[in-house]
């Protein structure tokens, strides 16, 4: 019988948007103006590593409630905003899961700003708050972050644009050919179907892979709720990636 590994699964062309999507104007200017042209297969290097077994991944690394304050022993001077856990499992096309991957994660802060220098949004920064975080998935896959749910913001795409609350996920992958970098929105948010970049994406199905759903079990009573979000790395039922 046929491993499974090495079935090949075509890709759903229509399940991920055009380049060219002029109601999210930035794709504009991105999107390809030639033909795009075929690779060979990657190497052997580019799909058999790296090994992140060996990667110092710090105690509170996960845990943007400390991992951004001066003395994270202390109780006091922590971020401001709704604490709330985001988890998961990194699986394969076929169920299953990817051990020891490395997943990195990064977002706006309660007031919906990120610690950039170029983001210039009038809500204030939280000197409590990086915004960013990394784990290793466990021998079955799962991942685990305790943060802030990111504010909304506006950007000007038009008059009067808005993104969704939303956190960034890069997950490597069982290989580093396989790095992908999505969204995480949050169940039930009302801009989700406003936002410009979201509805790029045409497949109703391919939207919902992008939708964190609350999960009262994992939920912590008087502290946080708690939020699945499992991630496909690559086959017809694969995450959509906005770097594709």
């Amino acid at each position: 019988m046929q491993d499974d590994s090495e079935r090949f699964v075509e890709r759903d062309r229509n399940w991920h948007p055009p380049a060219y999507a002029p109601g999210y104007k930035t794709s504009v200017a991105r999107s390809p103006r030639q033909a795009l042209v075929s690779m060979q297969h990657a190497t052997a290097s580019e799909l058999t590593g790296p090994d992140f077994r060996g990667l110092r991944v710090g105690p509170h690394d996960n845990d943007l409630l400390l991992n951004f304050r001066q003395d994270p022993s202390q109780e006091q001077g922590l971020p401001v905003g709704e604490r709330i856990i985001m988890f998961g499992r990194v699986v394969d096309q076929f169920g299953k899961p990817v051990p020891h991957t490395l997943v990195e994660m990064w977002q706006a802060n309660a007031g919906g700003r990120y610690r950039h220098r170029n983001d210039n949004y009038l809500a204030p920064l939280d000197p409590n708050f990086g915004g960013v975080g990394r784990c290793l998935t466990d021998e079955a896959g799962w991942y685990r972050f305790r943060t802030i749910k990111p504010g909304p913001y506006p950007w000007p795409n038009d008059v009067n644009s808005w993104r969704p609350s939303h956190i960034h996920v890069s997950v490597m992958g069982p290989a580093i050919s396989t790095r992908l970098i999505t969204q995480m929105y949050f169940e039930g948010d009302p801009l989700i179907p406003l936002c410009p970049i979201v509805n790029t994406i045409k497949d109703p199905d391919a939207v919902e892979t992008m939708v964190g759903r609350l999960d009262m079990a994992r939920s912590r009573p008087m502290d946080c709720l708690a939020y699945r979000f499992d991630l496909v790395v690559r086959g017809e039922l694969q995450t959509y990636f906005e770097n594709q």
